[in-house]
């Protein structure tokens, strides 16, 4: 059966997840209405770059996605920016924006996540998340006036910062309360492993202390540590983590919990309300022997981009709907290395079977009960897409030892001519 072409599709965030959920509906022949929500003033815009080249070429490189004419005329999308949604009428059939109400037969729900910040913090200058636009260029120009950094947070932005920082010849101090950064992303032990590039940069990493306070009255000049040391900065990025933004749904009828909650088609509880991007809590299929059945909200590039066009497949067209199955994937760029990620870090095992941790250039394997669940490469770039469709494969362990040693003999036979 043909879906009805006269639905009025409204998605709520115009981020990369909004703005594919956009650009798929109408590759999908949809002739209705679209309309694009966004609390910034910004059209859609890449945020992968803000922490990455934003802070490091010289030349700053253009982040949106498309012009505004193209987004009016060639999709015919309405551009309704600067305010952020408070609401969901779903019995009217309706999102709340400001004072208007914004009429919906079908709503994709794609408001991402903000970062969380420090208590306390508000007004006093030279604090700064690293999540929108503005952040970048408020980042980039304290850089760039030789701010003494101070990074709160020793994930992946955080340490992206302390990069951007170390190629200016900048001082850079990273804090990190756990023992041990990137636990929850990477697991314990390959978080050690990448720390070691910090050192070796001249990033001073203190892990296992928290932060008690900053000092400054109208501007920051200093973070104070739990154990009474205190570093100067003229600039503290804090980079803690984020927080999906589900608030203006309170009381909508939807079932929120660290997220939107979805199944496996994206479909939420309300019926022909879709959620994609950094704010869902989906079924993924292919992790659902795991210990949470497969639910999983991810802060990814690839993972927002899929959504958003699966989510709107899936909203104008459900009784052709898909479920949505990926291996997560996610990169980050340190100094001059590239660290990538596929699967899963929960691992009942990590074992590194090419090359090694101490020359800085190594693959490893996250491997649950089984079966191969996760790859981290540090400088193997032409790796780990092969892990990702082996994780894809459900390949089981000794699978995938023997794959990693036919590709170590194939490197090895063509290293030597």
């Amino acid at each position: 059966m043909t879906p009805p072409q006269d639905l009025r599709l409204v998605i709520v965030g115009a981020s990369l997840a909004g703005l594919r959920a956009a650009e798929a509906a109408r590759h999908a022949g949809h002739r209705g209405p679209i309309a694009l929500v966004g609390a910034e003033q910004h059209l859609p815009y890449d945020r992968p770059p803000l922490s990455k080249a934003y802070l490091d070429e010289a030349e700053v490189p253009a982040v949106h996605f498309r012009e505004v004419d193209h987004l009016r005329e060639d999709l015919g999308i309405e551009l309704v920016l600067g305010e952020p949604a408070s609401g969901v009428d779903p019995d009217a059939g309706e999102v709340v924006v400001g004072d208007r109400r914004v009429g919906y037969d079908r709503l994709v729900i794609a408001t991402g996540a903000r970062a969380r910040m420090l208590p306390g913090t508000e007004g006093l200058g030279g604090v700064h998340a690293l999540r929108t636009l503005d952040d970048a260029v408020a980042v980039r120009a304290a850089l760039d006036a030789g701010a003494r950094t101070v990074v709160v947070g020793a994930g992946f932005i955080g340490s992206e910062v302390a990069s951007g920082a170390r190629k200016r010849g900048l001082p850079a101090t990273i804090v990190e309360a756990q023992g041990t950064p990137l636990v929850r992303a990477i697991g314990e032990e390959m978080g050690t492993a990448l720390s070691a590039l910090h050192a070796a940069q001249g990033t001073d990493l203190r892990c296992g202390v928290g932060v008690d306070g900053l000092e400054g009255t109208d501007r920051v000049t200093g973070v104070r540590l739990a154990d009474g040391t205190v570093l100067p900065a003229d600039l503290v990025v804090v980079g803690i983590g984020a927080i999906p933004e589900t608030e203006w749904l309170e009381g909508s009828g939807l079932k929120l919990d660290n997220g939107v909650v979805a199944d496996e088609y994206l479909a939420t509880s309300l019926p022909g309300v879709y959620a994609a991007g950094d704010v869902v809590r989906w079924r993924n299929p292919l992790f659902d022997d795991g210990p949470t059945g497969g639910l999983m909200r991810i802060e990814h590039w690839t993972s927002a981009a899929e959504q958003g066009a699966a989510a709107a497949h899936n909203a104008i067209d459900p009784a052709s709907a898909k479920p949505y199955e990926t291996v997560p994937y996610f990169w980050s760029d340190w100094y001059s290395s590239r660290i990538q990620f596929v699967g899963v870090p929960d691992a009942d095992e990590v074992k590194v079977v090419s090359g090694s941790v101490e020359e800085q250039k190594f693959v490893a394997l996250y491997r649950t009960g089984d079966r191969l669940t996760g790859a981290l490469t540090l400088d193997r770039r032409a790796d780990v897409m092969k892990y990702r469709v082996q994780i894809g494969r459900r390949t089981s362990w000794a699978d995938a030892l023997a794959f990693a040693e036919k590709r170590n003999a194939a490197a090895a036979a063509k290293a030597a001519g």
